[in-house]
């Protein structure tokens, strides 16, 4: 494994000196590719997508068996059932995939009692006409049509955390404008004395941006948001994440939205991001990298021009992306904290991570 550190922006060209085959099935092969890449060092994720795509599986399934194995390791206890109590105590899952070749998605949200977010998603994708289930519908879904449950999806490390918190008096929390600001609540509406008679309020005039929750980090908030292209140059994306830790129940942040936490294009690239999903679906920064690539842009501008658009509204906001092309060229940007991918390609022999500075 080589770790690899760049200010701000990382930038890695792949050889393009490559040559084509021609497979089994007639369609031509690309010794570009396979490539694979995934948010954070979930190096043994990045494994698993590359030993299902190296063995001439699709894009898509590839993804699905990295974000699989991400979910069981538990990765950063941000992935899988364990992890991040919502403020009920309760660990919910959402999980995102996505078809670059004919751009279908299937999506789950805030699912409850099933652990296999990835598998549940791909079935939304294959077996209805919807893009996103939500809640225990989206659970009974799941187990509908195959998948194991109903589960506890709470673990004895995710439980002890919310015992802890609770003897914090709940905090800090994701609420604002309520009373009380101090306890575990009940909460109602705190009265606003920031409005202007007859207008709106103040902060809002002046364009101004509240300070983000301390509860946003690198260590409670991790999504695995994984791009893949297989040998035939298909792109596929996908996520998987248990939110938000201490979340308001029913949150859903954005790893189930398409264009926010992935997208993917085969004809352009794709994308893949991590951080305060509250802030960062409201830029869609993922759509914006893919279409910016499609006009001509290339990943490292893509990525840097995506997360400045989020930092100039947020400035306190932590996120990151990871851009790339049709080309397997990929690059990152991150503001707010230091960020990590990993990569695994045809020119390494194992995962690398890299490492994009702030």
């Amino acid at each position: 494994m080589t770790n690899r550190i760049l200010p701000f922006i990382t930038l890695v060209f792949l050889s393009t000196l490559f040559s084509i085959v021609i497979g089994d099935d007639g369609v031509a092969i690309s010794e570009q590719y396979p490539l694979v890449v995934s948010t954070w060092p979930f190096k043994e994720a990045v494994r698993a997508a590359w030993r299902a795509v190296d063995g001439n599986h699709s894009a898509v399934d590839a993804v699905v068996e990295g974000c699989s194995a991400c979910e069981e390791l538990r990765c950063d206890g941000t992935v899988g059932p364990g992890g991040s109590p919502d403020e009920n105590g309760e660990t919910t899952i959402d999980a995102l995939i996505m078809n670059g070749v004919t751009m279908e998605v299937g999506a789950v949200a805030a699912m409850r009692f099933v652990k296999d977010g990835i598998r549940a998603a791909k079935l939304v994708m294959q077996h209805t006409k919807h893009t996103l289930l939500v809640g225990e519908k989206a659970s009974a879904f799941a187990i509908a049509m195959g998948l194991p449950g109903p589960d506890n999806l709470s673990s004895a490390d995710s439980i002890r955390k919310w015992s802890t918190w609770k003897e914090n008096h709940c905090q800090p929390n994701f609420r604002k404008d309520v009373v009380p600001s101090d306890s575990c609540g009940p909460y109602h509406a705190k009265a606003r004395i920031d409005v202007k008679e007859g207008g709106c309020s103040t902060r809002y005039l002046m364009g101004v941006a509240e300070p983000r929750s301390s509860l946003v980090g690198p260590h409670n908030h991790d999504t695995i948001s994984m791009a893949v292209i297989d040998k035939r140059g298909h792109v596929a994306v996908g996520t998987s994440t248990n939110g938000a830790t201490y979340k308001i129940p029913g949150r859903v942040g954005d790893g189930p939205i398409a264009g926010s936490s992935a997208y993917a294009v085969t004809d352009s690239g794709a994308c893949v991001a991590t951080g305060d999903g509250d802030i960062m679906m409201r830029f869609l920064p993922c759509y914006q990298v893919v279409e910016s690539m499609r006009l001509g842009m290339e990943p490292r501008l893509a990525a840097k021009d995506a997360i400045s658009r989020i930092a100039r509204k947020f400035p306190d906001f932590l996120g990151a992306v990871v851009a790339v092309n049709k080309n397997g060229v990929h690059a990152g940007a991150c503001h707010g904290w230091t960020f990590e991918y990993s990569v695994r390609s045809p020119v390494t022999d194992d995962v690398e991570v890299f490492t994009v500075l702030p």
